[in-house]
């Protein structure tokens, strides 16, 4: 837009020249009084056209400055992009950065590591065998997961130039993922392991376009590894996956309480049952024994007592008197 004025006013200021040159040079003008409006305009045309001229100057110099910078930047973001891309195509440091993404994940779900979770720890029972992530889930059990993703065909896929190249890097990448799959279910860390464990492991997939990508050029592999007992989880459903597993487990432990409380019950409901039957065993014997202590204070008491007083009637009638009685008196007992 500045570029056009400038154009404009150039032509302006060219066109109003011409004209005084013209009538200059034309007889019977009234060239004396002409000039000077006509030089006074002429003047601020040219100051106008000299300020556009210095602000376009500076505008295209600040574009010039933020191509440049943008240029600048671009080649750092190639730069960093192609260390990315080197870095990644190596095994170690593809496992370092799918355990730091890992991290991420479980540190912003509030997961401590040697409370929740211990990194690159050997499997009880069998010191050769390390998954990169062992969960603890209660009851000492615990889950296993691995973060070694094989991404060297996705990458091969997006550097691919040609849609041949594309296609192979393509079938080579969910070739290698499904090969990784049949390799964790071959290790088998729960059957390995002397602990209580789920017999699922997670294959961590450290990036979201990644799992999409999966889903959309083989959306049978998923369930191939659920079959294999693998599952598959991204960043965003990690969490998810270990909420819903220990959420499972205290379900399924809640529900082994509620058994075996039913079962405490049940034992309750015996003994009580034995037990109420020997205190209405014991009630009776008691019924007995105090018929037979009334009977024993009643009845055998008065069948004593009637020959004794024919003894002390006969006793009067024949003026037998009572030796007195020397012995010592028996003590009373203190309270």
């Amino acid at each position: 837009m500045d570029i056009v004025l400038v154009v404009l006013l150039v032509v302006a200021v060219a066109a109003l020249t011409w004209l005084l040159a013209t009538r200059t040079r034309a007889p019977g003008l009234a060239v004396a009084t002409t000039d000077p409006a006509v030089q006074a305009q002429l003047g601020q045309l040219t100051e106008a056209v000299q300020r556009l001229g210095q602000h376009s100057a500076r505008e295209f110099g600040q574009v010039g400055q933020s191509l440049r910078e943008q240029a600048s930047v671009s080649r750092d973001l190639y730069s960093a992009t192609n260390d990315l891309r080197e870095a990644l195509a190596n095994t170690n440091t593809r496992g370092q950065w799918g355990e730091r993404m890992a991290e991420d994940v479980l540190r912003l779900a509030g997961l401590l590591p040697e409370v929740n979770y211990t990194k690159r720890t050997a499997v009880v029972g069998d010191g050769r065998i390390i998954p990169d992530f062992t969960f603890l889930l209660p009851d000492a059990h615990v889950l296993f997961m691995d973060v070694k993703f094989p991404i060297d065909g996705y990458l091969a896929f997006q550097q691919a130039t040609s849609e041949l190249e594309a296609v192979a890097a393509r079938d080579s990448f969910i070739k290698a993922v499904r090969g990784h799959v049949r390799e964790l279910a071959r290790r088998d860390y729960a059957k390995v392991d002397t602990r209580p464990a789920i017999d699922n492991v997670l294959m961590f997939v450290p990036n979201e376009t990644i799992v999409g990508f999966i889903h959309e050029h083989a959306p049978t592999l998923v369930d191939d590894a659920l079959r294999e007992r693998v599952i598959l989880c991204s960043p965003l459903t990690l969490f998810a996956f270990l909420g819903v597993i220990r959420q499972a487990f205290e379900n399924f432990r809640l529900e082994q309480t509620s058994k075996e409380v039913l079962a405490l019950l049940g034992q309750f409901d015996l003994q009580f049952g034995k037990y109420a039957s020997q205190v209405e065993k014991v009630k009776k014997q008691l019924d007995t024994l105090v018929g037979s202590m009334d009977e024993l204070v009643g009845t055998r008491r008065r069948m004593l007592e009637r020959p004794l007083r024919e003894l002390e009637s006969l006793r009067r009638e024949r003026h037998i008197e009572i030796a007195p009685d020397t012995s010592n008196p028996i003590p009373e007992l203190g309270v």
